[in-house]
């Protein structure tokens, strides 16, 4: 048995942290769903710019898209559905087997809005209803103000990634936030089942601290952060409020690891699949980190449900100078930032080659 399907019998989807035309056309995310358990896909605005930037895979149809008069965010938004359709039909027949639970890919809201909830809102309901797929997720920040956007937007019914979430803290707000927008749907006799994921990002706590901590602790902060998580995951999926929401049809928002690429060149390529092993839980990993699990990861032990020795690494990362609240605040507003920036060079990017593509005839 493959090491990918060990991981998906333990009971965690792994899904594919990336999407291209070429991925699509080339048979390659068929492939991987047969072969790798592989059960959905992430995206965001780096990913498309890289895919748009390096391939001619797009021409055609911004060439298209040009001479309808299309640009920018509206010409961009039409490119990913148009891509995200298609894997989210792939993925159909997971979504149905499971009930909605798996085999959903994910689109975000342009990230200009992290801090604008009303016009996130409003975004969510418009790009959910234009690619017309029902396992398909809408990224909302786990900022402040992405905190009410979240809760309108589950409220309206639209599915949601709560992206940009770095400690357990931020992951409970992030769950109350659903949780208020299911109990909202429940008082108003909607249907309770509207499906949600809450993305924790892990490798950029370690990459934040090199140099900071002694070598015992390089590379074990993103995991022990995972865990102090994961044990706030079950503790909520245990009280007696989300009991309550349970038995009126709600179903769980499940808690995914994000940013499970490794960054330190030294470390296993595989040291964040390995280590983030859990029941009920999402990992969405970079194509290169899939390969590698597939090819030579193993299964080891599964992540503990009581935290196991997270608050012993944190408290050892606090000795060595590491505030963990401050950094996990640091690490969201940065992480917005890199957002917009990224948003930035897409949108130039399909404008430079909409001029070259114009040019060309």
């Amino acid at each position: 048995m493959k090491p990918t399907q060990e991981l998906h019998g333990l009971g965690q989807s792994l899904w594919l942290d990336n999407i291209t035309r070429g991925l699509l056309t080339s048979g390659t995310l068929r492939h991987y769903i047969e072969e790798f358990s592989v059960t959905g896909l992430t995206s965001n605005p780096s990913i498309f710019d890289l895919a748009i930037k390096n391939s001619n895979f797009y021409d055609d149809a911004i060439r298209q898209k040009r001479e309808e008069g299309k640009s920018g965010e509206a010409l961009f938004f039409e490119l990913a559905i148009e891509d995200l359709r298609q894997a989210a039909d792939l993925f159909r027949p997971i979504h149905g087997a499971t009930a909605g639970t798996d085999g959903w890919v994910s689109l975000e809201v342009s990230p200009s809005l992290a801090y604008d909830a009303p016009t996130t809102v409003k975004e969510a309901a418009r790009l959910h209803a234009q690619a017309q797929r029902t396992n398909l997720f809408i990224k909302i920040p786990g900022t402040g103000e992405g905190l009410a956007a979240i809760e309108e937007t589950i409220f309206a019914g639209v599915p949601v990634n709560v992206t940009l979430l770095f400690s357990s803290e931020h992951y409970i707000a992030a769950a109350e936030a659903y949780l208020r927008g299911i109990e909202r749907r429940i008082a108003a006799g909607l249907d309770p089942k509207v499906h949600s994921v809450a993305s924790l990002f892990i490798s950029r706590w370690d990459k934040a601290v090199v140099g900071k901590v002694p070598k015992e602790l390089q590379n074990r902060l993103g995991v022990a952060i995972a865990m102090r998580t994961y044990k706030a995951y079950r503790d909520l999926l245990a009280s007696s409020r989300w009991q309550k929401a349970a038995r009126a049809g709600a179903t769980p928002q499940r808690l995914l690891w994000a940013s499970t690429g490794t960054k330190d060149p030294a470390a296993s390529d595989v040291l964040y699949i390995k280590a983030l092993a859990a029941p009920d839980t999402v990992n969405t990993m970079p194509e290169q980190t899939l390969l590698a699990f597939a090819g030579h990861g193993s299964l080891g032990g599964v992540m503990p449900v009581d935290g196991g020795d997270a608050e012993s690494v944190i408290a050892a990362c606090a000795k060595a100078g590491v505030d963990d609240r401050k950094l996990a605040a640091d690490l969201q507003r940065e992480g917005a930032e890199a957002f917009v920036a990224s948003w930035n060079d897409l949108l130039t990017c399909i404008g430079s080659k909409s001029a070259t593509l114009k040019a060309a005839g």
